[in-house]
């Protein structure tokens, strides 16, 4: 690739396209491509071995977007979109996991429902530390997808890190085809509120016509499925009482059928609104028509419900329609556009604009928001630990099995008790409880805790963030260790063990002084690590001599 064609791929990949429209060129000054350029040119020219020229390119590539600090864009080379197109459309080979880099791992956002990895336990927040005996800590996104991909049948294993202590998995890659609409369990037979063979079963208290519909994720057809779910229960001639919709797990995805769904439930009132640099903000609407009975919904949420989840969840209880019971979101609220670059190198999916709700909030999460997604309502907060979300995960696994009349029958769905001591699920209980009590006295009453304050789930991710520090100190002390090893190997003199003979020096001071002997600096010992980060520094034993 020569300099010109080096520039003409650089201002192709800046390219900016507004959907649906022609593509228009940003018109950026040359000045910007010039050290791009002379490097390439000198490297092509000079450097000791022909370079990889695709490889610099992707890397250039990589670098600008790198430098957006925004793990949702990324660049989709030529050879990857066919794989990429199947992810967004809901259809692929691999094991079904939503996934980011955060913190420089990747990150499990959400396993997607009856998917090869939701059915073998990995959980939302897990970090994904190994896959087929390879490290993931500063790959790419794509590349560890890539190696999560492949044929079916094909077992890939990896190695999950969650609260401190590594879980290896081996999973069977299979090929997902996403259908995101679910009852609460399937009979042989059908009835119930399905019709069919094998059908999914949506009134989970029958005589109070109480509807249960889980929505795993948004793909072109998600509104689609839903429609015909509440259609065959009689939701547009009033046969509903009430409605339970679970968005747990639940990544997000098209959002166009997200707000399709809402406005199902909403003759009026903002669903969502968009705004960016480039484009001018746009406010969704609900309309009147085709809107359902207005029987009362609980929308349960959890910390994996992310992006068009959070658009729905929000809309209705923003709007008054129900109330929100489980945790708080997930908080990515990002919209984002897919580009086909011109010169046929990929494609590029960038952040556009943010969602706001309907009061005018931010959904997204960054570093420094003390507020983001959707919290539950009012006395409907129900939190479970880890380990009640895997019981919880498995007893669901199995209840998604085909099961026959006979054996549903000894089942009591609707006893909120029952599905706490059976199926271990608090927030499902809370949800179902808060519907039945609104059908009875015409009130939503707490079924879980007070929200808490800002400050608590202050405390909570800083815990989270205590706990990432802890586990990255033990790969240093790992790293230091192997480094330690290599330099004895090697013959090179090894760092000092020790600065100064053991001694507890917490609530000592340490005196920094300039090169004249002043001091500048007068730190308090408050812990027992001081020598150990100061072995890691730029400083080494004063012998008196200079």
């Amino acid at each position: 690739m020569n300099p010109r064609q080096f520039r003409f791929a650089l201002v192709a990949i800046l390219a900016v396209v507004v959907v649906g429209s022609t593509l228009a060129v940003t018109r950026t000054p040359y000045s910007f491509f010039d050290p791009l350029i002379e490097v390439q040119s000198v490297i092509s020219r000079r450097y000791v071995e022909g370079p990889d020229e695709q490889a610099m390119q992707a890397g250039a590539i990589s670098g600008m977007l790198e430098a957006l600090k925004d793990p949702y864009t990324v660049y989709v080379p030529a050879a990857e979109t066919r794989e990429f197109t199947k992810e967004l459309t809901g259809d692929y080979v691999g094991i079904g996991v939503q996934v980011v880099q955060k913190d420089g791992w990747l990150t499990v956002v959400a396993p997607l429902e009856d998917s090869p990895a939701f059915r073998a336990g990995v959980l939302s927040d897990d970090r994904i530390v190994e896959i087929d005996g390879k490290p993931t800590l500063g790959l790419a996104s794509d590349t560890c997808i890539q190696m999560l991909s492949g044929e079916a049948g094909a077992a890939v294993a990896i190695v999950v890190e969650r609260d401190g202590k590594r879980v290896p998995f081996t999973i069977v890659r299979e090929r997902v085809i996403a259908r995101t609409v679910k009852g609460f369990h399937r009979i042989n037979g059908g009835g119930g509120g399905g019709d069919g063979k094998n059908s999914w079963q949506y009134f989970i208290d029958p005589a109070r016509r109480i509807a249960y519909i889980r929505l795993t994720q948004f793909t072109p057809t998600s509104a689609e499925e839903f429609k015909e779910a509440m259609a065959s229960i009689g939701a547009e001639k009033d046969a509903v009482g009430a409605l339970i919709l679970d968005l747990r797990w639940n990544p997000g995805g098209v959002l166009q059928d997200a707000v399709q769904i809402a406005d199902l439930f909403l003759g009026q009132g903002v669903i969502v609104s968009t705004r960016g640099r480039a484009k001018p903000e746009e406010t969704t609407r609900a309309t009147a028509e085709g809107t359902l009975p207005a029987f009362p919904i609980a929308v349960l949420i959890n910390g994996s419900s992310a992006s068009a989840s959070e658009i729905l969840a929000g809309a209705i209880v923003e709007n008054d329609r129900g109330v929100a019971v489980g945790t708080r979101t997930f908080g990515k609220g990002l919209v984002q556009a897919v580009v086909s670059l011109p010169s046929g190198a990929g494609q590029l999916k960038f952040t556009e604009q943010r969602y706001y709700l309907p009061s005018g909030r931010s959904i997204n999460r960054d570093e420094s928001s003390a507020e983001w997604g959707v919290d539950p309502s009012g006395g409907f907060y129900v939190p479970m630990t880890d380990e009640q979300t895997t019981a919880m995960l498995k007893v669901r696994r199995e209840e998604d099995a085909v099961r026959t009349a006979r054996a549903a029958a000894d089942e009591k769905w609707s006893d909120p008790e029952w599905i706490v001591e059976r199926l271990k699920d608090l927030q499902l209980a809370a949800a179902l409880k808060a519907v039945q009590g609104r059908l009875a006295s015409g009130k939503w009453e707490p079924t879980g805790e007070a929200l808490p304050k800002g400050s608590d789930l202050a405390s909570k991710d800083l815990e989270r963030a205590s706990r990432l520090r802890e586990r990255m100190e033990k790969e240093l002390v790992k790293l230091e260790k192997r480094i330690e090893d290599l330099q004895a190997a090697a013959g090179e003199p090894a760092k000092p063990a020790d600065l100064w003979a053991d001694a507890d020096l917490t609530g000592g001071l340490v005196e920094v002084r300039d090169q004249s002997g002043k001091v500048v600096a007068r730190l308090r010992i408050t812990g027992p690590d001081v020598e150990r980060w100061l072995i890691e520094a730029d400083v080494k034993k004063d012998d008196g001599k200079k």
